[in-house]
């Protein structure tokens, strides 16, 4: 019972965070579900919990739809997302998570210096900043981080970073639940049941997100952004 009632709590505070910021889901249940399950099916229950995300941000941010954004910044992210895997086997033995913390805590520096610099938002420099999210991404582990490091730099309106970021995590999220599911890995009576509980939870915390986002003027959404990511990027230097 407080194992489910933890799990709950933390969905929701997971949720709402991940909605907001377009990223953080993983960050923050992984590392307490980990303590809890082996860390394969914490993987899968998170992963699980993320695809739900995705897919109420699509629902409750509709109104962002930019295909040109969507096409360009995801098909060319997937495909260096794989890239950028392979390329990480090639240098398993460096300390690429610290590389990558003191690279996003240069860039949130730069982003707050530089409040009115942004990428134009035309088919190309979007294809470009998939591609280098997607093979930072696939190098570093961490997808959804770096994904919204690149999508800040466009200084989106809200309802379009947050609807571009979904839609894109979804295909990757489906990718490798997929994966995990074909890879043997599976959901214990006890976590199933905790699940049903957590994704109508998830979707309360994106409707507190949306209601959070709503009143926070577009002028410092992106300030907003880069300070999770300038924490995140902290947690990169010093636990990883």
């Amino acid at each position: 019972m407080v194992e489910g009632m933890l799990l709950v709590l933390l969905t929701l505070v997971a949720g709402a965070v991940g909605t907001a910021t377009g990223f953080g889901t993983s960050t923050i249940m992984i590392p307490v579900l980990a303590l809890i399950v082996p860390l394969p099916v914490a993987l899968l229950f998170v992963g699980i919990i993320h695809l739900f995300g995705d897919i109420w941000k699509m629902i409750l941010f509709r109104g962002g739809l930019q295909w040109r954004l969507v096409l360009g910044f995801g098909i060319t992210g997937i495909v260096a997302s794989f890239a950028g895997a392979r390329l990480s086997r090639m240098a398993a033995e460096m300390p690429l998570k610290q590389v990558l913390g003191a690279f996003l805590l240069l860039y949130v520096v730069f982003l707050l210096v530089k409040r009115d610099w942004a990428l134009p938002r035309t088919a190309a420099t979007a294809a470009a900043g998939g591609a280098l999210s997607g093979l930072f991404a696939g190098f570093f582990g961490v997808g959804g981080t770096v994904r919204g490091a690149f999508l800040a730099a466009f200084d989106l309106p809200k309802e379009v970073y947050v609807f571009t970021s979904g839609v894109i995590a979804l295909f990757i999220d489906a990718t490798r639940i997929c994966t995990y599911l074909w890879d043997g890995t599976r959901l214990e009576e006890r976590l199933l049941f905790a699940l049903i509980a957590c994704v109508p939870v998830s979707l309360l915390g994106a409707v507190l997100a949306k209601r959070f986002l709503t009143r926070f003027p577009q002028r410092q959404f992106r300030i907003f952004v880069c300070a999770f990511i300038g924490l995140i990027a902290l947690k990169l230097l010093v636990w990883s």
